[in-house]
């Protein structure tokens, strides 16, 4: 794993470096290894600057607690130890303003550092009554209206809009293979759609039912051992076998770049590349580049789900989410006057 850019004591110890690349060999995402090396690197960085010392495991509760309470304060008119440690991350790359940092930020690196504990079978800090306390008035202190991670769905009349600006170009038809599979199997991940290979579809039932498999090998939810396999119908699965067809691609990466003589390349594409993707297209159809990030897709999915009164069990069912909750979130923000069950009574 690389190390970062970082001072010597804000740089992962040999034992932590030896836990990752532990967890890595069990199946850990590696965007959530990377995102723990982020997070490590930033509270040790923290401690060091604070107390002038490294981590130690188990950490004292002493530590978290003053952890807690230096990230639920805006510092930015508050002179003192906490600035000044503030300041000092700053200046090294690993925090970018005084203000205070989102609770999500904060609940994000905690879990990090308890995951560390855990890792090493040891009673975390956080557990503590008092630590506990503390980090929750932080979090109803700091709380902020929630915003979504894409400013607008990709609902079905938008992904429309898209794929009118995807021309009979390798570009236009891999452009339209990727958007289509992105949203008709859930609302995949723009890192699960650039990690496909060609080996993950199957396209035994295409020819007789119009039905391609598409299996995603590791996902947010899901480890290699458990691979979901998920559907794929009708128009989004043409789109893809065609992209297939017309590229003559037989193994390897699924998606791949297109160059300027619109010649496919053998390399896969980047993890963002879905970004630059959808930017592109909103840019062609006469929309803001900003109007949505590719989160917009699965958020769209599901949005595209309530307002045509498919059950949120099904729609989970592609989705791939855990948690109902969190998957009702999107049914719950479809407009009320059309909801599906405003119409029980019917005209």
């Amino acid at each position: 794993m690389k190390s970062l850019s970082l001072p010597a004591y804000a740089q992962l110890s040999d034992a932590d470096e030896a836990a990752l690349t532990d967890l890595y060999r069990r199946g850990t995402p590696a965007n959530t290894l990377r995102a723990w090396e982020r997070d490590l690197a930033y509270i040790a960085a923290w401690k060091m600057a604070a107390f002038g010392r490294p981590l130690t495991w188990p950490e004292d509760e002493k530590v978290a607690l003053r952890f807690i309470l230096d990230h639920a304060q805006d510092l930015t008119e508050k002179p003192g130890a906490a600035q000044d440690v503030a300041m000092e991350l700053i200046a090294i790359g690993l925090r970018r303003e005084l203000s205070c940092p989102a609770p999500a930020t904060l609940d994000r690196r905690i879990a990090s550092w308890q995951a560390f504990h855990r890792m090493r079978n040891l009673a975390s800090p956080f557990s503590a009554p008092l630590v506990q306390q503390a980090r929750q008035k932080a979090r109803r202190a700091n709380a902020r209206p929630h915003t979504p991670k894409s400013p607008k769905p990709v609902t079905r009349d938008i992904l429309e809009t898209l794929l009118a600006t995807c021309d009979d170009s390798h570009r236009g038809i891999r452009d339209r293979a990727m958007l289509m599979l992105a949203f008709a199997t859930g609302g995949r991940r723009r890192s699960e759609v650039t990690a496909l290979n060609v080996e993950d579809v199957g396209r035994d039932d295409f020819k007789a039912k119009g039905l391609v498999w598409i299996r995603l090998v590791e996902t947010k939810t899901t480890k290699k051992d458990q691979a979901p396999r998920l559907p794929m119908k009708g128009r989004a699965a043409r789109a893809l076998v065609h992209w297939l067809e017309v590229t003559g691609i037989a193994q390897g990466p699924l998606f791949r770049p297109v160059s300027r003589s619109d010649r496919p390349l053998p390399r896969r594409l980047a993890p963002d590349a879905l970004r630059s993707i959808l930017r592109h297209r909103l840019a062609l159809a006469g929309l803001p580049e900003d109007f949505a990030s590719p989160h917009g897709l699965r958020a769209g999915f599901l949005t595209q789900a309530a307002l045509d009164g498919a059950p949120l069990a099904a729609a989970m069912k592609l989705s791939l989410h855990r948690s109902a909750v969190q998957a009702q979130k999107y049914y719950a923000d479809v407009e009320i006057s059309e909801n599906p069950a405003t119409d029980l009574l019917g005209d």
